[in-house]
């Protein structure tokens, strides 16, 4: 094997204010899309259909966010941790484990209208810190899985420019 893949620990950590310095954190000022995933479990039924989704039944949803914006002075543009934090907070709580035709406003619980009130909870909660108005936060996409290969997609573009 080459010299790259040898192992080796390394002799010395890098230290901030010695190594790297604070003009140094930030690689750059473009936009960055960052994608955070979760799931939720659900029971709800469809109004008006003639199909199977017309009776109550279930499913584990998987929602994906698509968020961007400018990096901040570390180099970060949107903390995951908050992502997760607005989900269980602002989100998921009106979804997991929930009958969601009671839980969400009145509405078709379709994944097309799931996926834009999804987008309408997490959009607003980022516009509400400060520092992410100011690196221009936005969400630019979420994707709604019904199942593991049945979607709703809604982008930024679709909520806003049409």
């Amino acid at each position: 094997m080459g010299q790259f893949y040898d192992f080796r620990i390394v002799d010395r950590l890098q230290t901030y204010g010695e190594d790297i310095q604070s003009n140094q954190l930030r690689y750059h000022r473009k936009r960055v899309l960052v994608s955070k995933e979760f799931t939720f479990d659900a029971a709800h039924h469809l109004h008006n259909y003639e199909g199977k989704c017309k009776n109550l039944h279930g499913h584990t949803y998987k929602v994906i966010f698509g968020i961007s914006g400018k990096p901040n002075e570390i180099g970060i543009t949107v903390d995951f941790g908050d992502i997760k934090t607005i989900w269980k907070e602002q989100i998921e709580i009106y979804l997991d484990h929930r009958y969601i035709n009671e839980t969400l406003p009145p509405m078709n619980t379709t994944a097309e209208n799931m996926v834009a009130w999804i987008f309408e909870r997490m959009e607003a909660a980022l516009h509400e810190i400060p520092a992410y108005q100011e690196q221009g936060v936005r969400v630019e996409f979420i994707r709604l899985f019904e199942t593991p290969t049945s979607y709703a997609e809604i982008r930024r573009e679709w909520m806003y420019d049409e």
